[in-house]
């Protein structure tokens, strides 16, 4: 969702690619949220290329070359004569083929100087680290690993700059950069493993990893072992133009792949995501090595594939959306439960381009949000445009869905809202890190100051009735308490349930790093509306029941997942699991919290062999 253009109505004229970033901002771009939950992810719009052609390795053709004769009727100097002059031939095509190419290589060498990014200190657990790239074993772990815990891998991707640090660029035209989403993708993966053969078969080993998503984009980096995509997302608007026609130019896309937003499963194969991508990269689990992208799919749908697929109860199918620059501007798709076909496809009429960055589905029924003046619209799986009922709501930024579900004649609608996107930022010429600051800044209830908390999201519902068209909304939490990132149990993704869980935002420490951070988990009993208090605070007897597990100080967590207990009877009957770093010792861990008990010290801390950088969605992966 988003608010309407007079708003924001100095945002104008924002450009992206299929597979990059929503890129260029000249005099600032609009930011157009979300479809369904849309967009932590990133600013907006794109200029048409073929996605399908963007993803695939661009290789000059091979041309053979001529054998020298073995006919009698030629002599030995004549077939070398023709061999050198068909080689040069070869060699000319080459030559004026890779030319201009080199020229523009040549030229961005000469005009644009990288230069990185700083951290503030308290910015300093945004930093990228190291590759690993192999297994290696943990062995501290406080408290215990429960012995009913399943085995398999806790995942979480996030943005990691491969060659340092965020980049800027500097030219004769002014300053572009990179903005924190943009690194490359980055895998960090906790395995599992019990001996069973212990005699009460608690005893656990577990192994960490992480890796990088090697991309197409990423090889040509790594290739060349220096950055050589321009920043092309914020900055002086002649910076930001002419590195984003550079970039396209030179490699056919205006940004980098980074395949760093999401990690999910389907048909039994783990793929990491973003909203760019034309397909989703394929894992190999064990290692983290890059498979390939999904081509069975890439090929059919041939446009940007969502960073938040999500599974339709029962079915087994897989709904997904995709947003472009071209007409059509967002389309709805439906992947079969074997992963090796699209069995629905259909263009939503959109005027215009906008950032959909997720999707909510209940057992019948799709909903997602349009942007501009706040309506969302719910349609049959494998409905038409025609099918689609469009229900206008308060105008507010949706990031992250909870769950949907139908209830009665009505579509209820869980999500966290903001009053504003944290992406792209600021207009051009405001102090950054102010409006950071100011926008994650705690606003206690009794306030009315839209100068500040206005980043701060928070679940809300809406309820919308099928029959009448009449719209109920409000939020199910205090303000109080910002959070987001909500996750639930995914056996109960489109159907009512009576539990979520979010991450809660450190709103001190995010107002002092202009980047938001988390401190600690908050449950929320959808069906519970009993008074809490926390920190002497009293809550309306309105909101949701809220349980909290908060961190020790300057302790912050990201890509928090729910681990559903095997044959569990109950709806919570599980853990929560999560990366944490404490920004005093520089000492990262992983936290395993009674989902029950969620109040209650985590049941295992395990402190890991390297610093883990704070990231964005996490997943537990069984083993099969």
């Amino acid at each position: 969702m988003e608010r309407a253009d007079e708003q924001r109505g100095e945002r104008k004229g924002k450009a992206t690619s299929g597979l990059g970033r929503p890129q260029v901002r000249v005099a600032t771009g609009e930011l157009i949220m979300s479809c369904s939950a849309a967009a932590y992810a990133f600013p907006l719009m794109m200029i048409s290329c073929s996605a399908a052609e963007s993803s695939r390795s661009r290789r000059p053709p091979r041309i053979g070359l001529p054998k020298p004769s073995t006919s009698t009727n030629y002599s030995s100097s004549s077939s070398s004569a023709a061999y050198k002059i068909s080689g040069m031939v070869v060699d000319l095509a080459r030559t004026i083929k890779e030319t201009p190419g080199k020229l523009l290589d040549a030229l961005v060498d000469q005009v644009f100087e990288f230069v990185d990014q700083p951290y503030l200190p308290s910015q300093s657990n945004f930093a990228p680290v190291e590759e690993i790239s192999k297994p290696v074993g943990v062995t501290t772990v406080h408290g215990s690993i429960p012995h009913d815990f399943p085995e398999g891998v806790y995942i979480r991707i996030g943005s990691n700059p491969h060659h340092g640090a965020q980049k800027s660029a500097v030219s004769i035209f002014g300053k572009s950069n990179s903005i924190w989403v943009e690194g490359e993708g980055m895998i960090h993966a906790l395995y599992f493993n019990k001996d069973h053969s212990s005699t009460d078969g608690s005893s656990w080993t577990t192994f960490y990893n992480n890796k990088y998503v090697t991309t197409d984009t990423f090889q040509l980096e790594k290739q060349r072992k220096k950055p050589v995509f321009l920043p092309a997302t914020e900055g002086d608007p002649p910076a930001v133009l002419s590195a984003f026609l550079l970039n396209l130019m030179r490699f056919g896309v205006p940004n980098k792949n980074m395949s760093n937003t999401n990690v999910f499963e389907h048909a039994g194969k783990y793929y990491t995501a973003a909203d760019s991508d034309v397909a989703p990269h394929q894992i190999h689990i064990p290692t983290l090595e890059t498979i390939g992208t999904w081509d069975e799919i890439a090929e059919s749908w041939n446009r940007p594939f969502t960073s938040h697929p999500k599974k339709a109860p029962g079915a087994g199918e897989l709904v997904i959306i995709g947003f472009d620059a071209k007409n059509p501007y967002l389309v709805l798709g439906v992947i079969s439960a074997d992963g090796k076909k699209i069995l629905h496809k259909v263009d939503l009429k959109f005027k215009r381009s906008i950032l959909c960055h997720e999707i909510g589905v209940t057992q019948r029924l799709i909903r997602y949000e349009k942007e501009q003046y706040a309506r969302i619209g719910v349609m049959p799986r494998y409905g038409d445009v025609d099918s689609v009922r469009w229900f206008e709501v308060k105008s507010c930024c949706a990031f992250h869905i909870i769950n949907c579900y139908e209830e009665d004649d009505e579509v209820v609608v869980m999500a966290c809202i903001a009053q504003d996107s944290i992406i792209p930022g600021p207009d051009l010429g405001r102090d950054k890190l102010g409006w950071f600051s100011r926008g994650l800044k705690k606003v206690s209830s009794s306030e009315e100051n839209m100068e500040e908390g206005f980043l701060l999201a928070r679940p809300y519902e809406w309820r919308l009735n099928m029959k009448t068209g009449q719209v109920k909304e409000k939020y199910i939490v205090a303000p109080d308490f910002a959070m987001d990132f909500p996750m639930i149990n995914d056996n109960f993704i489109g159907v009512k349930n009576k539990f979520a869980y979010t991450q809660v935002v450190d709103s001190v420490a995010s107002s002092v790093a202009g980047m938001v951070k988390y401190g600690g988990l908050a449950k929320v009993c959808l069906q519970e509306r009993n008074v809490q208090f926390l920190e002497g605070i009293k809550q309306n007897g309105e909101y949701r029941k809220i349980e909290y597990h908060m961190f020790p100080e300057s302790t912050l967590c990201t890509g928090a997942s729910f681990v559903a207990k095997q044959g569990a009877a109950d709806e919570d009957d599980g853990w929560l699991i999560t990366f944490v770093h404490n920004e005093d010792t520089n000492v990262s861990e992983v936290y395993i919290v009674d989902a029950k008990k969620i109040s209650s010290e985590a049941v295992a801390k395990i402190r890991l062999p390297c610093r883990v950088p704070y990231g964005f969605h996490g997943a537990y992966m069984p083993a099969s």
